[in-house]
């Protein structure tokens, strides 16, 4: 309709990339790649091992993280529990770290810098959708 304005609710405003220009693409994977070095230092800092970033490292482009539904961390905490499984056992089977797993449920996957193919290891494993298109 000529003239209509539409409304979007603030969690899905942001989600409109085609309306962010090139330099604000680049300044939010600019951001989450500093997110992502933030997470490694307090790991490092708070268990003194920094081996993990050493051998793994800490650089997520070639393995961004989807959007994600805004309940994706309670859709796999649910999904886990309902197939009998602990934490620690889901990490193990999946071969990923417990810590990764641990913030994808707590709804902390982007601070924690979890990439998309765990994400995606989680979808198939537990029969889930949580990406958004």
């Amino acid at each position: 309709m000529a003239g209509a304005e539409l409304q979007v609710c603030s969690s899905c405003a942001n989600l409109d990339e085609s309306s962010k220009t090139e330099r604000e693409v680049s300044e939010e994977q600019q951001r989450r790649k500093q997110a992502a070095q933030n997470t490694a230092r307090q790991f490092d800092a708070a268990s003194g091992d920094s081996t993990r970033w050493e051998e793994e490292g800490t650089s997520y482009e070639g393995d961004q993280l989807p959007y994600l539904s805004s309940d994706y961390g309670r859709t796999i905490q649910k999904a886990r529990q309902a197939e009998g499984l602990q934490l620690e056992e889901l990490a193990d089977e999946l071969d990923i770290d417990e810590n990764d797993l641990l913030a994808v449920e707590q709804g902390r996957a982007t601070r924690a810098g979890v990439g998309g193919s765990l994400i995606a290891k989680l979808e198939d494993r537990l029969g889930v959708d949580v990406t958004q298109e």
